[in-house]
């Protein structure tokens, strides 16, 4: 459950070398990125192809940059894995042009620090070649047809369908204020209507959002990605919309004290209904769910990272969903904890407390609330409070080999969790960072922070 990589760098090809796939993951993005809290994703995987006469040399310069390299194939074995991933000569071409290497990945970071709109570069991830089309006689006759759900569905999720250079183009049905009066910041639910495409879609993906208008430096404004808050089928279950969850970024410039607000965030939560869209993806393996109906999912969430828990929740426990979706009845067990600043500020509250009181058995729903609880010692109650709170009940199920665990939010929240849960697996003599890392191979931890 690889999500493919925030970049797929290249270094140059001779005609006719062999060239190889390193699969990295803790790569860091530049020196400069490295101090700044651009919203980078930390979770996944970034793919880079080395020809052979320069391995020794992308081995060094991975390890400066912090990454580890996890696994090497040459594109050959590569392409016998996964034929609708096309690593050739020809894409590197493209790529390179574009994006110059993967050292270079800061020329395509745009700073304005978007609030779960993740930054991302002009090239989409793996710039693989996208999944097939839906025939003409799935589109006519059926509904409910969108990334149909297989044995194993991570071997066929769609990827890219729609890329930077040739978006699709939706239409806002929808805009829909989240926070209740009294709460902190905007936050909007956007429905868009997809309907004239081939836009097909995984709970746990995001899409990219490119808005209109220039950058600073007189270039098209890059593209941001967002997770998806809606399941594969939409909100109004006929595949033909996605939806998304966006607060509009705002911040005081640290030299001028001025208020800036995010570029994109704030496009998108002004966007009137009938206002077209430019959407390019989907992209990530990081966040999807089991197909193992019987799992167990923790969700441990703050602000918009709520997005993907809420396409879980619906798959799991929406009654339209469950009537859709026949070979998955949810029988396992779940739990939502959810940080957010203000009562008014839980997002989708109705909705949540709805499917716990109809599933009382299955869902358990635990929020912290920032400025109206305290912790045990008196301070603010955040998520990590609330994990150190339970930790002996969440080790005890993060044990059980059908449990997944998802994070979604700002980045920093994972050290918190990381430390109440080495307190719990303590207790029973097992040091938690090991624990973690076979969880992290066993795919069985995910994560997803800006």
């Amino acid at each position: 459950m690889y999500n493919q990589g925030a970049v797929e760098g290249a270094a140059n090809i001779e005609s006719g070398s062999r060239v190889f796939v390193y699969e990295v993951i803790g790569l860091r993005q530049s020196e400069e990125t490295d101090q700044t809290n651009y919203p980078i994703r930390e979770s996944g995987s970034v793919f880079i192809r080395v020809p052979y006469n320069r391995m020794n040399q992308e081995m060094r310069r991975i390890t400066r940059l912090g990454g580890k390299i996890v696994s090497i194939q040459p594109v050959t074995a590569l392409q016998q894995v996964n034929r609708q991933v096309k690593l050739v000569t020809n894409d590197v071409a493209v790529i390179t042009s574009e994006t110059t290497a993967s050292t270079e990945v800061k020329a395509e970071v745009n700073a304005s620090n978007e609030e779960h709109g993740k930054v991302t570069p002009v090239i989409n991830p793996s710039e693989a070649k996208g999944f097939a089309k839906s025939s003409a006689k799935e589109k006519k006759g059926n509904t409910m047809t969108q990334a149909k759900a297989k044995k194993d569905a991570h071997a066929d999720v769609p990827v890219n369908i729609y890329r930077p250079n040739a978006p699709f183009i939706g239409k806002c049905i929808s805009n829909e204020t989240l926070v209740k009066e009294g709460g902190i910041g905007i936050v909007q639910h956007l429905k868009f209507d997809i309907s004239t495409g081939d836009l097909r879609y995984l709970e746990g993906q995001s899409i990219g959002i490119i808005p209109p208008g220039l950058d600073k430096n007189g270039k098209p404004e890059k593209l941001r990605l967002y997770s998806i808050a809606s399941t594969r089928h939409g909100d109004n279950l006929d595949d033909k919309t996605i939806s998304l969850c966006v607060r509009q970024l705002e911040y005081k410039h640290p030299e001028t004290g001025e208020t800036v607000y995010g570029v994109c965030s704030t496009y998108l939560t002004k966007i009137k209904p009938g206002d077209d869209v430019k959407i390019t993806g989907p992209v990530g393996k990081e966040m999807l769910l089991p197909e193992d109906p019987e799992a167990n999912i923790i969700m441990l969430a703050t602000g918009t990272g709520i997005a993907p828990m809420r396409t879980y929740l619906w798959r799991m426990f929406k009654d339209a969903e469950r009537k859709a979706n026949p070979e998955y009845q949810f029988k396992g067990f779940s739990w939502l904890l959810f940080g957010v600043p203000t009562s008014p500020n839980i997002l989708y509250k109705e909705e949540l407390e709805a499917m716990e009181q109809k599933y009382p058995q299955n869902f358990r729903l635990t929020y912290a609330i920032s400025r109206e609880q305290n912790n045990p010692q008196g301070g603010r109650m955040y998520i990590q409070d609330r994990v150190a709170e339970h930790a002996d009940e969440l080790w005890q199920l993060i044990k059980n080999p059908k449990t997944h665990t998802y994070i979604c939010g700002l980045r920093g929240m994972e050290d918190g969790i990381d430390a109440a849960l080495s307190a719990a697996a303590a207790k029973e003599g097992v040091t938690w960072s090991d624990y973690q890392k076979d969880l992290k191979k066993a795919h069985r931890w995910h994560v997803e922070t800006y």
